[in-house]
């Protein structure tokens, strides 16, 4: 399968990763190569790939599916949305542990050394980042988030376009709101509401 990677930046980069140790494992993958829209990035070559244009070029690129490989959650809903008649694709590391009952939905990337146990959902762009554990029965909105390191208790909801940053600890059966961000090593006992910030130990709203 010929597969165009949207973004060529950090994320875009790991997510070329991703596909090529999925290769060494045996899946059908050929990556084609980066679309961004950085004039800057175009003719450039990143982890041997070239950059081939901007995303408005992808018609004029042979290929048969795309993952949208964006870090910034908004962004990577917007150009979802935009090639909502693309063939999309998820990215999942060899090295990552997912029960059998996991549900990864398509655009969903879960990075190396990432464990996620039975029942967990994740919907449709939701990023599982390296080293996380998400324990059972959680559920990952589209287009959320969860950092390196992040360690999610049973049961958790994180709400849409939602982002936990780097090491953060959930206590079991939390509900955090959509597009709400928690700090990089906050310890969040408590529910968070939509659009709201909170870092800390224990976690607090940033007024």
């Amino acid at each position: 399968m010929k597969v165009v990677i949207i973004g060529a930046g950090g994320h875009g980069q790991v997510v070329a990763d991703i596909l090529f140790h999925m290769w060494t494992k045996g899946r059908d993958l050929e990556l084609v190569g980066f679309v961004d829209d950085d004039p800057e990035r175009e003719g450039t070559s990143v982890l041997g790939l070239k950059v081939l244009g901007p995303v408005n070029k992808l018609d004029h690129i042979g290929h048969e599916a795309v993952i949208v490989a964006l870090d910034d959650n908004r962004a990577r809903l917007e150009m979802t949305e935009r090639l909502d008649d693309e063939r999309m694709i998820n990215a999942i590391h060899p090295s990552a542990v997912l029960a059998p009952d996991v549900s990864v939905k398509p655009g969903g990337v879960v990075c190396a050394g990432a464990v996620i146990n039975p029942g967990t959902i994740m919907e449709r762009g939701a990023i599982v980042n390296t080293g996380a554990i998400v324990d059972h029965n959680c559920t990952l909105n589209e287009f959320s988030h969860v950092g390196p390191g992040v360690n999610l208790g049973e049961g958790v909801h994180v709400g849409q376009g939602t982002l936990i940053g780097l090491g953060a600890s959930l206590i079991p059966k939390l509900r955090l709101g959509n597009w709400s961000v928690v700090g990089a090593g906050a310890v969040t006992t408590r529910d968070v509401p939509d659009s709201e910030t909170w870092v800390g130990v224990p976690a607090r709203k940033l007024s």
